[in-house]
């Protein structure tokens, strides 16, 4: 749907927030000037009642006639509900009707379940007693999430329980950022740097110590105990053999002991991989690996960028399995250029006959700063339609499930395929600790490295505060002190004497 203007009868930027999550659900696209559906939309709120909250939106559409057509809905909030979460809530749901029942749009798999993190709100409602059965119908009523999605998320976090369980106030893990990789992938929008030479490196090693020490110091003088390693990135098997040593050397002696559940690599790509890393890994007591080919078709291989075959994926799969008792998972991008959900059921069948672990499905994120973006602006390239990225999810999960894997965490983002989520599957017994913990915003992430992130939960406030590490690697290398600075005043806040 195009329109020429938009008005809210609110300055609030947080309703204009919630509208403009709406009006992208559906694809509204407001053109200021050009052709146009609708000369202009406006929405106005009215707040009925307080107790219970119940609010009133209507929707007045202006033709290219000039002839308003309005439309109207009311509901009302939960008992439990803050004032201020169920305006916003019923106002999106208000909307959401609205688009689906008068104007006839399809409904969306989520609803108006917009948050990367879909799973927290489960949480909520168990830790307020709610059963599994309650908390699917309040899915379906209060935020229009599609049966399907409700019966993915709900079961998932009564999985997690135990999981989160393993973790109190003083219980963190780690994550390593290593900012770099051997090429820029057609989709990629993450921070990493095409691998520079070795001075650059060099440079790097020294602020990355600096701030490996800093975190090691701050872990140690307040109690804390590491529950989970993480390195990631970029491709940290992109740095050449002797930093890579290097680096895993430094993690594992700041970081290792015998009380660490996961030790975690990602390996990715197969052109990063050599033996000398492998068995580095393998004297590391590495734990967990992610050998990722995104898609095992090579006509996709070679519009991505990437410099491998599906051969290359088979044979470093087979280098991992032979080392040693690694946990291997496997990434698959739903929704690439020019694939189908034929394409889909070939490169799960191929990673079936491999035996992974561990399956992470990723619907593609058109993000600013992908070169993909630019070709589809240039419209060199077309992705699959919405409907067929839904089949291609369908296609990948129903091959995963018969692997005998489950689903057990899921986030979401922005601008994804068939407005589908990312989520991680495996066999019984396989569950990553590192990918539920991050994802429920349960325990510390101490960030270390070039983009790195650190999640500081607060258990005195019930506050989750973050600190970021710059994604330009200048920047990180100028001022890795100051990064340092900020990620300790979270820590000192949360962990210091009162």
């Amino acid at each position: 749907m195009r329109i020429k203007t938009f008005t809210l009868n609110s300055a609030e930027e947080v309703l204009h927030k919630i509208t403009r999550e709406v009006l992208t659900l559906f694809r509204v696209e407001i053109t200021g000037k050009g052709e146009a559906d609708y000369l202009q939309m406006s929405v106005v709120n009215r707040r009925l009642s307080e107790n219970p909250v119940r609010v009133k939106t209507d929707m007045i559409l202006f033709d290219r006639e000039g002839e308003g057509h309005v439309y109207s809905r009311c509901a009302s909030g939960s008992d439990d509900e803050k004032p201020s979460g169920a305006v916003n809530r019923i106002i999106k749901l208000n909307l959401y009707h609205i688009f689906c029942e008068d104007l006839g749009m399809p409904a969306a798999p989520w609803g108006i379940l917009h948050g990367v993190r879909p799973t927290k709100i489960v949480h909520r409602w168990i830790r307020a007693g709610m059963d599994e059965k309650s908390i699917l119908l309040r899915l379906r009523k209060e935020y229009e999430c599609s049966e399907e999605k409700a019966r993915e998320i709900v079961p998932m976090a009564f999985r997690q329980l135990p999981f989160l369980k393993t973790s109190d106030e003083r219980t963190v893990s780690v994550y390593i950022g290593i900012p770099f990789c051997l090429t820029r992938c057609l989709y990629c929008s993450f921070p990493a740097n095409v691998l520079p030479g070795e001075k650059k490196l060099r440079s790097f090693m020294e602020a990355f110590r600096t701030d490996l020490m800093a975190a090691c110091n701050d872990i140690e003088a307040y109690g804390l105990h590491v529950q989970n390693i993480y390195i990631g990135g970029g491709t940290p098997t992109s740095l050449p053999d002797k930093f890579f040593a290097e680096m895993l050397s430094m993690v594992y002696n700041a970081f290792y002991d015998d009380s660490v559940v996961e030790f975690t690599v990602e390996a990715g790509r197969p052109d990063s991989i050599t033996e000398e890393k492998v068995e580095e890994m393998k004297r590391r007591h590495v734990t967990r690996v992610s050998v990722n080919p995104q898609s095992m078709r090579q006509r996709t291989l070679d519009l991505l960028g990437r410099r491998h075959t599906p051969e290359d994926v088979r044979r470093m799969f087979a280098v991992f399995r032979e080392a040693g008792n690694f946990h291997i998972n496997m990434d698959v991008i739903i929704g690439l250029p020019g694939e189908t959900s034929e394409d889909i059921a070939y490169t799960m069948g191929e990673i079936a006959k491999l035996g992974p672990d561990d399956i992470t499905l990723h619907a593609l994120a058109l993000k600013r700063g992908s070169r993909l973006v630019e070709l589809m602006q240039e419209r060199h390239v077309d992705l699959p339609a919405a409907e067929e990225a839904r089949e291609m999810f369908r296609v990948a999960m129903e091959r995963a499930t018969a692997l005998g894997m489950k689903s057990y965490y899921l986030y979401r983002q922005g601008y994804m395929a068939g407005d589908l989520e990312n989520v991680g599957l495996c066999k019984p017994g396989s569950e990553g600790m590192y990918n539920i913990q991050i994802m429920e915003e349960h325990q510390t992430i101490i960030g270390i490295g070039g983009a790195a992130t650190s999640k500081v939960v607060n258990f005195r406030e019930h506050r989750l505060r973050s600190s970021f590490h710059p994604k330009d690697l200048t920047t990180y290398l100028r001022d890795v002190d100051k990064y340092i600075a900020r990620r300790h005043e979270l820590l000192e806040k949360a962990y210091g004497r009162q």
